[in-house]
């Protein structure tokens, strides 16, 4: 695990000293070792720098960039299987001088090359140097598990696992986009390709950026896409077999997520998803395995009497640690550091610290990320097909027309409950376009694009995301696998596993994300939507499969997100830094809101009024964001 960062420059202007710079803005991704290199050419510059956290092959044979004959890597990530793959090389007459999984990569590619990936079982963000083909590969993981951002503009590119290496760069502008802050005010987080500048990007899940050196040309190929699994007919299984085969490949892809040189360890909230995790691995297992749990002393949102009951029960070496406001406090300064573009789900604050409890124990933690996309877990999928395909068409068409007619605010009893204009608003859209993946996209938004548009004062352009990818879905199975699939390649990707790298990166853990191996992905896709959700059970599938390992009247409570208590800790211990943040003065620096409806919210709530905290929160990230990275720099 890692931080990668580099660039290529026509210009011949960029210095060793910027790529340290760039490289030793993501020391936490890698405290144990760095390397900088710099290529030249009568035509180009090219910088490639590592920060690394050892975790396999702990030796300094390790060390990157890495070269072998004309290839240089500069890689971040794991690959699982790199014995086996290494076995194969070695059958064909290839020989290493280390036991780390970069240097397979660099022979595999010399062997096979781009058709290397496809025998990855691992994620990875790869910057590969090919001098012979005078081209340079940047790789992203088939799910997005590790990050990276590039820069085009004019004969400079940059690349690096997160934007503040890319801020050390002399020629980086800072220019926002202001479409793309409309994508976050929506969804609390920036979705797809897109990033909050102008220039920059996010390389997508399973793509490849080819820049041609001669000519300077880039272009971007897919490798893989979860869409072409989902599209294939559906397997004929029966109930126990398809319990089986998932019980057999969650094993296998647990097992992998388990090689490690260090000590590893597993976040348990005792929902299904990490309750999987930690029962698959322990059990057979005699060495007790480290789990860890944050709670919290609202019990609304605490899971973690839940969590100890379900270590108990595996025997796990279990460790928590029940946070306070005052606690939370402490981290809200620290977001804008871990989080370098705005990201406002609301429970960064306690998946930072439960990564920093678990740094202090092992260097490797395992999540449960995509369980909830791959398995059907969120009711937002209930919802989403019960509100489009519960009613005639027409209706739809006809309610949503006349509630176009009417403002919610003169609706009398409703316009006092929570959040009612927003929901409102949302079910207008949803009725005007009876498409569930569409109903999706209108739930999974905190704020409306209306609000969005009074929120910055002035219309933007609408950016197209895979929110909007539905028609590219085979109909050939009900509803359930196509909200899964636009999830998955969404609120997951760039919500759900930038929460867990930035945080666990931040104080040097690795993070992986087990239920995501790929092998697994492409089986479930291929399974009928009614193993996800039956006669209205949500992860019908998965719940199966750890009832084997742990009794269902343990697992069986109702669904609790892991989310800080927020709309508690604001009108209390936080209320000062709403106000000061969200000021008439704060809110003009930027020179991209309208003050006035946000300050005219962030009264209501403090008055006690029922309005969505979460709407505050998104602009609150904003503010603290701009505060650390566009004034002070």
């Amino acid at each position: 695990m890692c931080g990668i960062t580099g660039f290529l420059d026509f210009q011949k202007r960029t210095s060793l000293s910027t790529l340290r710079e760039m490289t030793d803005a993501m020391h936490h991704r890698g405290p144990d070792d760095a390397g900088y290199e710099i290529f030249e050419s009568t035509d180009f510059t090219i910088g490639f720098g590592q920060r690394r956290l050892s975790i396999l092959d702990l030796s300094p044979l390790g060390h990157q960039p890495m070269h072998f004959g004309d290839l240089v890597v500069n890689f971040n990530g794991e690959i699982y299987n790199f014995k086996e793959i290494r076995k194969e090389l070695e059958d064909k007459g290839y020989s290493f001088n280390s036991w780390s999984d970069t240097e397979v990569i660099l022979k595999g590619y010399h062997c096979w090359g781009l058709d290397v990936l496809q025998k990855f079982i691992g994620m990875f963000a790869i910057a590969l140097y090919d001098k012979s083909k005078e081209k340079i590969f940047l790789i992203r993981d088939r799910a997005g598990i590790k990050p990276l951002y590039y820069y085009r503009k004019d004969d400079l590119l940059l690349f690096g696992s997160e934007l503040k290496a890319l801020y050390k760069h002399e020629r980086f502008e800072k220019k926002i986009d202001v479409n793309s802050l409309a994508l976050f005010l929506q969804y609390s987080y920036i979705p797809g390709q897109y990033s909050i500048f102008q220039n920059t990007a996010k390389l997508l899940p399973g793509h490849i950026l080819t820049v041609d050196l001669k000519s300077g040309s880039q272009e971007i190929i897919k490798y893989w896409d979860v869409f072409d699994y989902y599209n294939k007919p559906k397997l004929d299984l029966s109930d126990a077999d398809a319990i089986s085969e998932t019980d057999k490949l969650l094993k296998s892809a647990y097992e992998y997520r388990m090689v490690a040189d260090v000590p590893v360890g597993i976040f348990l909230s005792g929902g299904y998803d990490s309750s999987s995790v930690a029962a698959l691995l322990q059990t057979g297992r005699t060495e007790k395995l480290k789990t860890f749990t944050i709670g919290f002393h609202e019990n609304e949102f605490n899971e973690a009497p839940e969590a100890k009951k379900i270590a108990a029960y595996l025997g796990t070496d279990h460790t928590e640690w029940y946070l306070t406001a005052k606690e939370a406090g402490e981290v809200l300064p620290l977001l804008p550091e871990i989080y370098d573009e705005p990201f406002a789900d609301n429970s960064t604050v306690p998946t930072v610290l439960v990564s920093k409890l678990a740094r202090q124990q092992v260097k490797v933690a395992l999540s449960a990320d995509g369980g909830d996309e791959i398995f059907g877990g969120y009711n937002k999928f209930n919802q989403a097909e019960k509100f489009t395909t519960s009613m005639p068409v027409a209706l739809q068409t006809m309610l949503s027309g006349a509630m176009s007619l009417i403002n919610p605010s003169y609706i009398p009893y409703f316009n006092t409950k929570y959040n009612f204009s927003t929901r409102y608003e949302k079910m207008k859209l949803i009725w005007r376009k009876h498409d569930p993946v569409q109903a999706v996209k209108y739930i999974s938004q905190y704020i409306t694009e209306s609000d969005v548009e009074s929120f910055l004062g002035k219309p933007f352009e609408r950016y197209h995301t895979s929110f909007d990818d539905g028609d590219k879905l085979v109909k050939n199975d009900g509803v359930t696998n196509r909200l899964l699939a636009v999830d998955y390649k969404t609120f997951l990707v760039d919500n759900n596993l930038v929460k867990v790298d930035r945080a666990t990166m931040s104080v040097s853990l690795e993070g992986r994300e087990p239920m995501l191996d790929h092998r697994v992905v492409e089986f479930l896709s291929r399974l009928p939507s009614s193993f996800k959700i039956r006669n209205g059970v949500n992860k019908w599938l998965l719940k199966e499969v750890v009832h084997k390992y742990i009794p269902k009247e343990l697992m069986e409570r109702p669904k609790r997100p892991f989310i800080a208590p927020l709309m508690v800790w604001f009108r209390d211990d936080l209320k000062e830094q709403l106000r000061y943040y969200l000021s008439e003065e704060s809110l003009s620096k930027s020179g991209v809101f309208d003050h006035k409806p946000i300050v005219r919210l962030r009264d209501e709530y403090l008055a006690g009024k029922k309005v969505n905290y979460q709407k505050l929160w998104q602009v609150l990230i904003f503010q603290l964001w701009y505060d650390k990275w566009m004034e002070k720099l």
